[in-house]
């Protein structure tokens, strides 16, 4: 499931009140929801913090492969060396070549070079505990 980081607040409040009806008062339960109503309520009506919060619900939901933004692909190096001497890479920019991952560097008076580094999904499957 893909999670929803401009969730509308009022409408997770107006859930967390259905949810809340279904548990007696004074559960553990109805305690745990009248926690997160309160949260969400304290964020809500200060706009800075709803986006300080929505940045962190971002980052907390997201998976991390998700979160990797491809700047260009490219079907061969070639193309993407090509790209970088037009002069329109920008130091860190991550790029898809011929299907494997690279990042552009700036080597200072050297210019742009590209490095190779691979994308999540050319690593090997996470194995927990180890």
């Amino acid at each position: 499931m893909k999670y929803d980081k401009n969730f509308d607040a009022d409408a997770v409040l107006r859930t967390v009140e259905v949810l809340s009806r279904q548990h007696a008062e004074g559960t553990p339960e109805d305690a745990a929801l009248r926690v997160c109503a309160a949260a969400l309520l304290y964020v809500r009506d200060d706009l800075k913090k709803l986006e300080e919060f929505r940045e962190f619900f971002r980052k907390i939901t997201t998976p991390a492969r998700e979160g990797i933004q491809i700047a260009h692909t490219f079907a061969t190096r070639a193309e993407a060396e090509e790209w970088l001497a037009s002069g329109a890479a920008k130091d860190g920019q991550l790029l898809r070549v011929a299907g494997q991952g690279f990042t552009v560097i700036d080597h200072g008076p050297k210019g742009l070079k590209l490095v190779r580094i691979p994308l999540p999904e050319e690593l090997p499957p996470h194995k927990p505990g180890k």
